[in-house]
């Protein structure tokens, strides 16, 4: 099976339509499936669900998408420094799902591996549980959480080889595996792709089997929070 496409464009032929569930990877600004978002924004679908750790800011990121009014709902956890997000929320042209961040890994995971749903003590008592079932396990009341099943998946990795068996850069790992395992279809970019055989099995991240579509492309490296320290005087 030929994994590799030529650019963005090309990976998501054919998969994009209305109204789907897509899920992103990507943890603050680290490992944002940038290029495959860009090429979504270019398809002009709309009417987008996303399962994202986050809602990128407003020039990178899912952000571009809320900027073209291309998403109807966020499936997140950490939506900050985003003002787009914030004045679509507020005027109600948006609709939030709301997730602690561990459940929404959880929900990605468990879509992956066919599991429909956990129990989680994460919410108990507040908002997140309200409507939802809830269980005693061992004197302890738990809520119940469904997993997550996206039409796509979208992520970025550091490496891949040939049969998509994939390397992530440190934080960039945190969404990018779930949110793969969870997507019907996963469509991956990365900054290089080398020969099969290559990789260190013991160092591969995300098998292959996960993987139906690659590309190789340039990224930016952006820095979510720029800290310096005066100048000392003389």
């Amino acid at each position: 099976m030929q994994k590799i496409y030529d650019d963005a464009d090309a990976a998501l032929d054919g998969l994009l339509r209305d109204d789907m569930l897509i899920a992103a990877g990507g943890f603050g600004l680290c490992g944002i499936p940038e290029l495959l978002l860009a090429a979504i924004e270019r398809s002009k679908v709309g009417g987008l669900t996303f399962a994202s750790n986050n809602a990128g800011v407003d020039d990178f990121g899912i952000g571009i998408l809320l900027a073209s009014r291309q998403v109807k709902k966020m499936m997140s956890s950490y939506v900050g420094e985003n003002a787009e997000f914030m004045r679509q929320f507020i005027e109600g042209e948006l609709e939030v799902e709301f997730n602690p961040q561990g459940t929404l890994a959880e929900r990605m995971r468990a879509g992956g591996a066919g599991i429909a749903g956990f129990y989680t003590k994460t919410g108990v008592g507040t908002q997140i549980a309200e409507g939802k079932e809830t269980k005693e396990f061992d004197g302890e009341t738990y809520v119940l959480e469904r997993g997550i099943k996206a039409d796509l998946a979208i992520v970025k990795a550091w490496k891949a080889d040939e049969t998509g068996n994939l390397v992530f850069r440190k934080t960039a790992r945190n969404f990018n595996v779930p949110a793969a395992m969870c997507g019907k279809t996963c469509v991956v970019e990365v900054e290089e792709i080398v020969p099969t055989g290559s990789l260190d099995p013991d160092q591969i991240h995300l098998p292959g089997v996960f993987v139906h579509r690659l590309i190789q492309g340039e990224h930016e490296k952006r820095i979510e929070k720029t800290t310096t320290r005066k100048k000392e005087e003389a």
